[in-house]
């Protein structure tokens, strides 16, 4: 990105959450900050191999001059609601813990390095990034590698991610 300023965002530090208010959500899926275009997206959810993920995006985008895009995907669990002889009705839980790591995002001193924004989604994980990454033209995707038993059974987000993006996707072992 030689030779384009990425203009400085009057807020660097903010937090977009997408399933608040619903009925912005469309909107503001279309209207990307520009800062950001063409940044770095970078998958956190507070585990160790995020803030790898993180910490090495974090260089990404400062190398390139760029903005860090950080999805957490929030765990939407449903519930089932059963009323006499009603059929079932899902009941969409949400989950604050999006809040908390925006907390812990906006106090860490690493991040003071680069425009960042914490962008929350509901979903699968592999779309839902991809999807960031396609709304804010990204170049590239980072997320950390999946250990244990159950990213051996359903495939990895990191495998499937690299599998089905459209973009350059960075697994931080």
């Amino acid at each position: 990105m030689a030779g384009h300023d990425i203009p400085e965002p009057a807020d660097r530090k903010r937090v977009a959450d997408h399933m608040a208010h619903p009925e912005a959500a469309e909107e503001s899926r279309h209207s990307c900050d520009p800062a950001f275009h063409h940044g770095v997206v970078v998958g956190f959810d507070g585990s160790t191999s995020s803030e790898r993920a993180l910490a090495y995006a974090i260089g990404m985008a400062r190398r390139s001059g760029s903005g860090l895009i950080i999805v957490h995907v929030a765990n939407r669990l449903p519930t089932t609601v059963w009323a006499g002889c009603e059929p079932p009705v899902f009941v969409d839980v949400p989950d604050h813990r999006t809040e908390v790591l925006g907390l812990e995002l906006a106090c860490a001193d690493h991040l003071a390095e680069v425009p960042w924004i914490l962008v929350e989604r509901g979903g699968d994980i592999c779309h839902e990034l991809e999807e960031v990454g396609r709304e804010y033209e990204a170049d590239a995707i980072v997320v950390g590698s999946t250990h244990g038993l159950v990213g051996r059974i359903f495939g990895s987000v990191a495998g499937r991610l690299a599998r089905r993006a459209q973009r350059p996707v960075v697994v931080i072992p």
